[in-house]
């Protein structure tokens, strides 16, 4: 058991180094030109190398008990959005919601919320790590992402999965900014990444991200994208936001951020 805890401890280690400056607000230090953001990004390469050369790739993050559940999930970032297509799938218990699979995929899909829950299911009960310094544990339920690429079959030239989402967080010149994130294919056919319907026993809450986050259980929580209404298979990250990934790694947060 010494050997497994050694090496977690060594990971969590790296990953504070690697984001503990960018916990609050961002300023002028953490800028994608600044020399500490040069500093930054090579711990997270760091992290990221480490995590593949310790761990398999099957290695589970933590599992707790029901009786370890002792408060709600806290809710964070986007917690109720106000896109219109996004109240018109609540406003009907998101029974018209479909998920799109699309990209480097042989065989694209359309999938509604009950396509995904009869498909096999599975529940986890696991700590979420907020890179903001606090932590929740709670029992999440859905279908691992891996069946889901199984079903579309990807493409050999395939190296990354994106999640776009219904939230927008912000405005540009070229119209809203809607939130986005990707893992690699090896996190994304891990047996605990999974496309979560359920939190709890119940179906997922609005707030925490209903109808369909994700969970990548050995990552920071921003990489858990919520409100999901497609996924993209590609081989490059170039062509979404500003190429670096993500909503907040576009502003400065780690790409990998694992734990």
């Amino acid at each position: 058991m010494r050997g497994p805890l050694h090496r977690r401890r060594f990971l969590s280690g790296l990953a504070a180094a690697s984001t503990l400056p960018l916990s609050g607000c961002f300023d002028p230090l953490v800028a994608n030109d600044s020399q500490v953001r040069g500093v930054l990004a090579s711990a997270n390469d760091l992290t990221y190398r480490a995590q593949r050369l310790l761990l398999g790739s099957d290695d589970l993050a933590r599992e707790f008990s029901p009786t370890e559940i002792r408060q709600p999930m806290r809710p964070n970032g986007s917690t109720n959005p106000q896109d219109e297509p996004y109240l018109a799938l609540a406003r009907q218990d998101f029974a018209s919601y479909r998920l799109s699979i699309t990209g480097a995929v042989q065989r694209p899909l359309s999938l509604s919320l009950v396509d995904l829950q009869a498909m096999p299911a599975r529940s986890q009960i696991t700590r979420h790590d907020c890179v903001e310094g606090w932590s929740c544990i709670a029992e999440w339920t859905g279908t691992p992402l891996g069946l889901v690429l199984d079903r579309a079959g990807v493409a050999p030239s395939a190296r990354y999965v994106v999640f776009l989402c219904f939230d927008t967080l912000a405005n540009g010149f070229a119209g809203p900014i809607r939130y986005y994130e990707s893992i690699d294919l090896l996190d994304a056919r891990h047996p605990q990444t999974i496309l979560a319907y359920g939190m709890n026993g119940t179906a997922l809450p609005v707030a925490n991200g209903a109808p369909l986050r994700v969970r990548v259980e050995r990552q920071l929580g921003y990489k858990m994208a919520k409100y999901v209404r497609a996924i993209v298979v590609t081989d490059s990250l170039v062509a979404y936001g500003e190429g670096k990934g993500g909503f907040w790694e576009d502003r400065g947060y780690d790409w990998f951020a694992g734990i």
